[in-house]
């Protein structure tokens, strides 16, 4: 049984770390996007439709992380 315990707290682990790597990667995809709206090479609305998608992804993974 421990065993088992053991293998299930690694698997969560293993998600949360994968969860963070995705929230730091959608962080950088926002800086990202905000230069791309400073320099011109994309419009408003561009910048607009993606950070929306952006912060929505973000705010489902804090969303699963308050209920670990």
């Amino acid at each position: 049984f421990k065993g088992l315990l053991w293998i299930f707290k690694e698997i969560h682990k293993a998600a949360q770390e994968e969860t963070a790597n995705e929230a730091e990667s959608i962080t950088h995809s926002l800086a990202e996007l905000y230069a791309q709206l400073e320099t011109g090479q994309i419009t408003e609305e561009e910048f607009t439709v993606e950070e929306t998608r952006l912060l929505d992804r973000l705010d489902a993974i804090r969303d699963d992380q308050a209920l670990d």
